[in-house]
């Protein structure tokens, strides 16, 4: 174990990572297992090493009810995240990986869509509370992979794509699924479309629909996006939009 409280493994670690930045070029970290240590010892390493940009992995899990699925009001969860973010220094380059937005739709397509619609009318996991800060992702090495821990419903890979990459926050792509799973053009075309229309990480998201087969979306007045197996949609979307990518269960104009 590493005492992250020694002042001589602060300072070697310090050293460390601005060798990291200034010999090897990285200009980024990932704090690993960031519940490991506190906020404040990761604010020192960020503050002593200034990078462009740095995300925690703090992974607990979501609130469950009797049924085995997660409760609609997931705010403790998400708080931890903003909290720890409020400790390192918000106006800083620290974020979180968005475990609640992670989890919610992990449930959310398999039929139950509404949960995409918190209590308040908005983004139900960290990007409906503190978007910019939050680091959106369908799996990652621990939860897919061939450590398979907590799986996105692998039939359903590209709605969550469809979902990320169309909403605020930033979103980041798992390796396997871009590289491995041959789903590189539809991702590519999701990516196009959030690059051509400037969206970002504190875009506007207005939730026009959240039912158990249909959410809609718009972001920005720019984009609209479907997830989910209805089909009549066209009255709800207005007019001058195009579709831009589609595929299964998923639709962007």
């Amino acid at each position: 174990d590493i005492d992250h409280l020694n002042l001589r493994v602060q300072k070697e670690l310090v050293e460390w990572l601005n060798w990291l930045k200034a010999d090897i070029g990285f200009d980024g970290w990932r704090f690993d297992f960031a519940k490991g240590y506190s906020a404040d010892v990761a604010k020192i390493y960020i503050d002593r090493s200034e990078p462009s940009f740095a995300v925690a992995e703090i992974w607990t899990s979501l609130a469950y009810g009797g049924d085995g699925k997660p409760n609609l009001n997931q705010d403790q969860h998400r708080q931890e995240l903003v909290n720890w973010v409020d400790k390192v220094g918000g106006k800083g380059p620290a974020t979180t990986f968005d475990f609640t937005t992670k989890g919610i739709l992990n449930v959310a397509v398999e039929g139950e869509l509404w949960r995409l619609r918190g209590t308040d009318g908005k983004a139900p996991g960290m990007i409906g509370w503190w978007p910019a800060k939050a680091v959106t992702f369908v799996d990652n090495h621990d939860t897919g992979s061939t450590q398979h821990m907590w799986p996105f419903p692998s039939d359903r890979v590209m709605q969550g794509y469809a979902y990320i990459l169309t909403h605020p926050g930033t979103p980041c792509i798992f390796y396997d699924h871009f590289f491995d799973r041959g789903l590189k053009e539809e991702i590519d075309r999701l990516v196009s479309v959030r690059t051509r229309h400037g969206i970002h990480s504190e875009s506007k998201l207005q939730i026009i629909e959240a039912d158990a087969d249909l959410y809609l979306a718009e972001i920005d007045g720019k984009v609209i996006v479907k997830l989910g197996p209805r089909y009549d949609v066209g009255n709800l979307i207005p007019g001058g939009f195009k579709v831009a990518a589609h595929g299964n269960d998923y639709a962007v104009w």
